[in-house]
């Protein structure tokens, strides 16, 4: 190692498409001061071997469980580790800082993909959303989809563009423009352009941002889908075990998700309220949920809903409740949407909330009515009744039809109660 040049523990180097002739040359300096080069087998090629004798290792695969055993057993030589782009963008900066904190890394970014591709297309990063295909499922991109929107795509392997056209055909956006934007900054350089409708390419460039311009197909079978809790509810389905629309929203704002935190779903039937508490914030911290359904068939449901709602990332578990929540994660909120006379399914969910944490249970039935009725004399929160009614053909005429009225419970569990 150069003793003239001061390395960090770890040291995080982003490049592009264009190889060692696009960096920096601070970023060639911890290169060549570097005892050890990982990454990728692409990345690694693209360093000339006169300017950087360090031993080279390509990332094994799967990746993350690899790496701290990898650093470890070069712990006191200088590590540099290679990434596409901007290592802290979808990228393993993320996963370095996790393991060995902000102080033992060095990050030297180069710009990413995604700047390079608003460059190209004259769109404003701020105001384009990115959507990582990366070791996520495909189903993630539909709730991102709105008419009239940009969206930049992160795919993965050269056959992503085609999964991506398929997906916009099966769920009517058919008219979507498609550019795949091939070797970003490099001197092979390409796009794509095309439709989904009729996108021509199999395979693609496995280096490559898709930028879409969304159009919804006029005669798109499926409903609208907008931003706020409240989706239709054509858009489940279901077997009547759902919780109607207007309630659904007024049980999502008593909820209140904010990004980042857990819901449990308890008594999931078609899973809308943990699909919508998702749905709710999808950002680089979005919103889990855990739907517990004791009937297989309606937990096979749940997640087929998810996967067309764009949230399949969504946790289902079968089994009864209170004995399914066992083994679950500390929630921040708790849905009971079925089941509240199961013995001691209330005194579990409560048990299970931290202070802070927030408890909704819905209700139409006068036995489930009375104990929230009981648990609201013991921790008040809010007791509320909820009725909506529909205007339906009355002969010739017009007249209403009330459902079946809601009693919803709502509490913030304080840090003195019990």
């Amino acid at each position: 190692m150069n003793a003239a040049i001061s390395v960090p523990a770890v040291s995080v180097v982003g490049i592009g498409a264009d190889g060692w002739d696009g960096l920096p040359e601070a970023s060639r300096r911890t290169l060549r001061a570097a005892d050890v080069l990982i990454g990728g087998p692409r990345q690694l090629d693209l360093l000339p071997a006169a300017e950087c004798p360090g031993e080279r290792i390509p990332w094994p695969s799967p990746l993350r469980p690899a790496v701290p055993g990898l650093l470890a057993a070069h712990e006191g030589r200088a590590v540099a580790v290679l990434a596409s782009g901007d290592p802290s963008f979808y990228g393993i900066a993320r996963t370095l800082t996790e393991l060995l904190g902000p102080d033992r890394l060095d990050v030297r970014p180069h710009p990413s993909s995604v700047s390079y591709a608003c460059a190209r297309l004259g769109w404003a990063l701020e105001h384009t959303e990115t959507v990582s295909l990366v070791a996520r499922p495909l189903d993630a991109l539909t709730a991102a989809l709105y008419d009239g929107r940009r969206l930049l795509v992160l795919g993965e392997g050269p056959e992503s563009p085609a999964r991506v056209a398929a997906l916009l055909r099966e769920r009517g956006w058919g008219g979507t423009r498609i550019r795949v934007l091939e070797q970003l900054g490099g001197p092979r350089e390409r796009v794509l352009d095309g439709t989904a409708a009729d996108w021509p390419y199999e395979r693609t460039d496995a280096l490559h941002v898709l930028a879409l311009d969304c159009v919804r197909d006029p005669a798109a079978t499926t409903p609208r889908l907008g931003t706020t809790p409240g989706l239709p509810d054509e858009a489940y389905e279901h077997d009547g075990q759902l919780t109607k629309r207007y309630v659904r929203a007024a049980t999502l704002a008593a909820l209140a998700p904010a990004p980042g935190e857990l819901l449990w779903d308890v008594g999931g039937g078609s899973g809308s309220i943990g699909i919508e508490w998702m749905r709710a914030h999808r950002g680089p911290v979005p919103c889990r949920a855990v739907a517990v359904e004791k009937s297989e068939e309606r937990a096979a449901r749940i997640t087929r809903n998810a996967a067309a709602l764009g949230v399949p990332a969504l946790k289902v578990v079968t089994g009864p409740a209170p004995a399914a929540l066992a083994d679950l994660p500390v929630p921040d909120a708790i849905f009971v949407g079925g089941g509240l006379t199961a013995p001691g399914l209330l005194d579990t969910c409560w048990d299970a909330l931290p202070a802070g944490g927030r408890l909704v249970a819905n209700t139409v039935t006068l036995e489930s009515e009375a104990l929230l009725a009981q648990w609201y004399g013991r921790h008040g929160g809010e007791l509320i009744r909820l009725a909506v009614a529909a205007a339906v053909p009355v002969g010739g005429f017009t007249g209403w039809r009330q459902a079946m009225p809601v009693t919803q419970w709502s509490v913030t569990k304080g840090s003195t109660q019990e």
